[in-house]
């Protein structure tokens, strides 16, 4: 199956067959009570979410997504796509997240992505390395985690996403990372 990719709101590549569409009971608890405050979407438990956008008449087509997933997308890229895939999709070392973060509570991917990982599956050992003191990772951890967990409920499907298929970076994000990275 091709990707569906995007440029300018509309798909460069399309699929022999319908991209997934996100199944509104799976994805339900990942947007159900969600607010936008301090610069992003969380939900009620103060847990990160995103807010993607699909075109009600083609729900192939996503539309807008906010800073923070947008900012996950590229930095996933950056630093992850190298060992987990191009669309988290895993490689035949390192586990899908796509997947993993279907289950995976935010907690637990804080800590895997700080302290590493070790796992044995029948005798091949997957490493995942401490990643707790890179700032291109940890400075936007949460961009990381909405980004995943977008792809994870299919609510963001593989491909590109364009500058304009972004909303504007909120005041929030640019202190934060000022404050993190430095000017």
């Amino acid at each position: 199956m091709v990707l569906t990719a995007f440029s300018s709101g509309s798909a460069l590549a399309q699929a022999d067959e319908k991209a997934p569409v996100p199944d509104p009971a799976f994805e339900k608890p990942f947007q159900e009570g969600k607010k936008f405050q301090d610069g992003k979407w969380v939900l009620p438990d103060g847990t990160p979410t995103y807010d993607v956008k699909r075109n009600p008449e083609n729900t192939d087509q996503v539309i807008q997504v906010d800073w923070n997933t947008y900012s996950g997308w590229r930095r996933y890229h950056a630093e992850c796509h190298v060992c987990h895939g191009p669309n988290a999709e895993g490689s035949s070392f390192a586990p899908a997240l796509k997947d993993s973060l279907k289950t995976m509570t935010y907690e637990k991917f804080l800590q895997v992505v700080s302290s590493g990982q070790q796992r044995d599956v029948a005798g091949t050992k997957y490493i995942m390395p401490a990643l707790g003191d890179n700032p291109n990772v940890m400075c936007y951890i949460d961009d990381l985690y909405v980004y995943l967990r977008a792809r994870s409920t299919d609510a963001l499907q593989g491909g590109r996403l364009s500058a304009d298929q972004r909303a504007e970076k909120p005041k929030e994000a640019i202190e934060a990372e000022k404050s993190c990275i430095g000017s």
